[in-house]
């Protein structure tokens, strides 16, 4: 086993790593810009080594600093957490080449399954079935009209090395297929320094189904129950569950076989998520993966409770999983909500400051919150908008709702602006205490309720 991790992140997730690093007896550094130095993770580390300015590219994108970090402090291993580097192959490369271990996957699987389009077709030759559109590259627009007329539009085009929304154009109409391929093309090339496009059709009327994986360096698999993400805006998630209220114990087990399938197929090993989208024939295709620990992994725990982060570090270390298949087994519900600095009244635009009064309700059963807050800390502009996670298990969803809705009206952060009365709103709602919405929900029926509202108010 490992003696000291580095943590290479920030805010809530490297709070989270680090305690459970400490609870294995494992001593841990953390890394910092100059924004963070007196953020929550810095406190709770063993060490930590300050790797550059505010930006994320100028420290937490810094792989040449933090790699000296770990060096310099004597750290074997890497936790990366999610975001930053967690996803970059060439860092993964670079890890190897300082002999530090990378808990995670191997370089040639994040590269491989980063390539959006080289993953759908990897899935496509494993029986996995995947969004209808096209195989492999989009050579022209073109090619983009012959396969958009095959699938029928609405479409997507998508840029293979894409991330954070570069790269991507909805077509509704033959027409506008030319000019939209050529304009994504560029944004591609420009952000990714690759060109190279797919096409799939639009899904309507779906939900964003994802299942997490764990694989060890021997072979032993496992999957966990199912999440449903569909709570979602601009495609960013807001609230998940699991298990979905939807799915049948036959369809959550054949669902279950298509991820282990996919799994294997790529010699996986650690933890990754796999996202479908399924229809209302609950047909599932393949979306996409992500290599690394996810926000959302805190309901699998939860319900299941297995530390998915602990099982990372003994795989990484490279021991056998620590759970078989019938050690995950569904235990109650459970629900998370991301709270951000943001202010919904003001079309969600974040929001930065000192937190000057600070309650979080923790206490009765089945209560978790994952948060870097603290009174007196600062909310800075240089990062993701999440500063906490509130996860709600109950015996049942009705009683997780409940709770998750109780924790909401009793949470207090004072000094910054939050979503918290927005989530209030879904909560409430009763499509979503019905479980049948789809991924289209919070935008064409919760935001324009909220609109109406706050111009009544």
């Amino acid at each position: 086993m490992f003696k000291k991790v580095l943590v290479a992140n920030r805010g809530e997730i490297a709070v989270r790593i680090i305690r459970s690093l400490k609870e294995m007896g494992i001593k841990t550094v953390a890394i910092y810009s100059v924004a963070d130095q007196h953020s929550l993770h810095v406190q709770l580390a063993d060490e930590a080594v300050c790797v550059g300015g505010n930006r994320p590219q100028d420290s937490y994108l810094n792989m040449k600093n933090i790699l000296a970090a770990a060096v310099g402090t004597g750290a074997e291993a890497i936790h990366p957490g999610f975001g930053f580097l967690s996803e970059n192959s060439e860092f993964v490369e670079m890890c190897e080449a300082c002999g530090i271990t990378f808990i995670g996957p191997h370089s040639e699987t994040i590269e491989l399954m980063g390539n959006k389009a080289n993953a759908r077709v990897r899935m496509q030759q494993s029986a996995v079935p995947v969004i209808p559109g096209s195989e492999g590259f989009i050579a022209d627009a073109e090619e983009a009209l012959k396969v958009a007329a095959k699938v029928g539009y609405p479409v997507m085009l998508k840029a293979a090395a894409g991330g954070g929304g570069k790269g991507i154009r909805r077509v509704d109409h033959e027409e506008d297929l030319v000019a939209a391929f050529d304009n994504a093309q560029r944004e591609a090339q420009s952000a990714f320094g690759d060109g190279r496009m797919y096409l799939e059709k639009i899904m309507t009327n779906v939900k964003h189904i994802e299942v997490q994986v764990f694989r060890d360096r021997a072979g032993h698999m496992a999957y966990f129950p199912e999440r449903d993400c569909s709570v979602q805006r601009n495609k960013q998630k807001m609230i998940e569950e699991s298990p979905c209220s939807q799915l049948t114990a036959a369809e959550r087990a054949h669902l279950g076989e298509i991820a282990l399938r996919a799994t294997e197929a790529i010699d996986y090993l650690n933890t990754g998520t796999i996202e479908f989208l399924m229809d209302q024939e609950h047909h599932f295709y393949f979306m996409e993966m992500n290599t690394r620990i996810q926000v959302e992994h805190t309901i699998s725990e939860m319900i299941t409770g297995i530390d998915l982060v602990k099982a990372q570090i003994i795989v990484a270390a490279g021991g056998d999983l620590p759970f078989t298949q019938n050690d995950v087994r569904i235990s109650g519900h459970a629900i998370e909500c991301r709270i951000n600095a943001e202010d919904p009244q003001r079309n969600f635009m974040p929001a930065v400051g000192k937190v000057t009064k600070l309650y979080l309700p923790v206490g009765n059963l089945g209560v978790r919150i994952d948060s870097e807050l603290y009174s007196g800390a600062t909310i800075s502009p240089y990062y993701d908008a999440m500063i906490a996670k509130v996860v709600a298990w109950g015996h049942d969803r009705d009683e997780a709702i409940a709770k998750m809705i109780r924790l909401l009206k009793e949470m207090r952060v004072e000094g910054v602006t939050t979503n918290q009365q927005f989530h209030l709103e879904i909560l409430k709602d009763p499509v979503f205490r019905a479980g049948t919405f789809t991924t289209d929900y919070v935008e064409t029926q919760v935001l324009p309720r909220w609109k109406e509202k706050m111009g009544e108010e």
